[in-house]
């Protein structure tokens, strides 16, 4: 089983300084042997963050090793053909280096609402997506008529360039989203999920590809860490719970992070491969002006131990 260790970027500055710093955060991927960087999607939001295409787009022409990814792109609130032809030219132009993974949205029923979608569609209209997006980058012409999208005889080009096909990964910790990743998907990206949730959502996945008579490699299997590296447990605790995202409500974000020294992070890192993950999405827990440090210290301390 290949572990490979990619982050994810906290939140960015404004301006002059976000740009400024995109450019050190990928850097900082080559400089480490980071395996891969991901960007997250928030369409509608007060933070600064960037649209994930167009910057993964800057990160193929920054970098020319680094592979790269959504963590995960809300899938319901774009329009499958344009993606699809998106997602196939940052393929075609990166070398095959893209990683898609692709999710529900989120909570909020506002932010459906302002794309004129209802949130209680989102589940079948990411089906639908998924099954269109595949079908126009493996087919010449595609004919299509679902219940939200249709399409007749209708082509995209480039194609993507991975072999044998461009790998789907689905985000998601709930039982529909495992069975989404068993009969549509390719890979499972999960956050905030704990190295048990991860053991027993595999067995959710590999079963219902079977019974959908499909395969899914073993080592399609990522997990969303935050991580914050200082000289105890304790401290990074303190320091890391202003920037947890979302807390959960049956687990503490201690049972789910990465906390203290560099070989407490390994440890960590070392249950979620036990349960069955192999690649790993890190998101530093802390301001974007202390973004860059904690990454080195990854990079430095952590990244070179799987990546050997």
């Amino acid at each position: 089983m290949s572990v490979r260790i990619g982050y994810m970027p906290s939140t960015f500055g404004s301006c002059a300084e976000g740009v400024a710093l995109f450019r050190k955060l990928v850097s900082v991927g080559d400089q480490y042997g980071y395996d891969s960087i991901w960007m997250s999607d928030r369409m509608v939001s007060s933070e600064h963050i960037p649209d994930p295409l167009i910057s993964l787009a800057m990160v193929a022409a920054y970098s020319e090793r680094l592979k790269f990814g959504t963590s995960v792109l809300q899938l319901p609130l774009r329009n499958p053909v344009v993606l699809a032809k998106e997602i196939a030219t940052l393929d075609f132009l990166s070398g095959g280096r893209f990683l898609p993974a692709v999710g529900l949205g989120q909570e909020d029923p506002k932010e459906y609402e302002t794309f004129g979608i209802r949130k209680e569609e989102r589940a079948e209209r990411t089906d639908e997506a998924l099954i269109l997006m595949r079908r126009l980058w493996h087919e010449e012409s595609v004919t299509y008529h679902g219940k939200f999208y249709s399409v007749s005889q209708a082509s995209i080009n480039p194609k993507p360039i991975q072999e044998p096909f461009l790998p789907i990964w689905v985000g998601g910790r709930s039982k529909a989203a495992q069975r989404r990743v068993g009969r549509l998907g390719d890979g499972w990206l999960a956050s905030s999920v704990l190295p048990k949730e991860v053991e027993d959502g595999i067995k959710v996945i590999f079963s219902t590809a079977e019974q959908c008579s499909r395969y899914i490699e073993s080592d399609h299997i990522g997990v969303i860490v935050g991580f914050r590296i200082t000289k105890d447990k304790r401290t990074a605790t303190e320091l890391a719970k202003s920037h947890i995202l979302r807390q959960r409500s049956q687990a503490h974000f201690t049972e789910y992070s990465a906390l203290g020294t560099p070989s407490q992070v390994i440890s960590v890192i070392q249950s979620y491969i036990r349960a069955g993950a192999s690649k790993f999405v890190m998101r530093p827990l802390c301001s974007a002006d202390q973004a860059i440090g904690q990454l080195e210290m990854l990079g430095k301390e952590v990244v070179p131990y799987f990546h050997r």
